[in-house]
């Protein structure tokens, strides 16, 4: 249910909301496509291009990596936003060191099920809030939201933290994603209203 009333979070902090966006207590689902149903025992996340070791990992191997707690915010591009999420993953910045990510990397591309990809600057990548995400809120990832892995970018739009994640290529030069290809904003800034072109 959208908030209706001004929200006491946002009236202690108003700045904290971007702007054109309504507050909302769920998690809408949205996203392109079927939902996958995977066989874990057979599922991979590949990391490769600009790297000194490219690297494949089950789900246990992600799960027994260094993981972090994020505490954020998060703004979809269709108007959503959803406060006070927390999220546990690995941060990009771990698997960075571990693929030993060339100084030529300028972006990280996303390639995850059905073709679908997104990139970001490699400085968004290595942010502090900046994950490879498999629980949220204190449970695992519904297949719905991108179970058993998706990004996390809590300063971008939502498209951006993509769902189902199969592959990290650190990339020289940029690609427009599916949503960027299709109109959205390659930036993808909530506080610049960077929603489409």
């Amino acid at each position: 249910m959208l908030r209706r009333e001004p929200d006491p979070r946002v009236l202690a902090d108003p700045a904290r909301l971007p702007p054109g966006q309504t507050l909302t207590e769920k998690w809408p689902v949205l996203h392109y496509g079927r939902v996958p149903t995977y066989d874990i025992d057979r599922w991979r996340l590949r990391v490769f291009g600009e790297v000194k070791r490219e690297l494949s990992y089950s789900l246990p191997e992600v799960l027994a990596l260094p993981a972090r707690e994020v505490v954020c915010d998060i703004h979809c591009v269709t108007t959503w936003s959803r406060f006070d999420n927390r999220f546990l993953g690995v941060p990009l910045a771990t698997i960075a060191d571990l693929c030993g990510a060339a100084a030529s990397a300028s972006f990280v591309e996303f390639h995850c099920h059905g073709g679908f990809t997104t990139s970001v600057p490699i400085e968004v990548a290595l942010a502090d809030d900046a994950l490879l995400a498999y629980r949220h809120d204190g449970a695992e990832l519904s297949p719905e939201h991108g179970y058993p892995l998706r990004a996390l970018f809590p300063r971008k739009y939502f498209w951006k933290s993509a769902k189902w994640v199969e592959g990290v290529e650190f990339r020289v030069r940029d690609e427009l994603g599916f949503w960027e290809r299709n109109g959205y904003n390659n930036s993808a800034d909530p506080w610049r209203e960077e929603r489409y072109w």
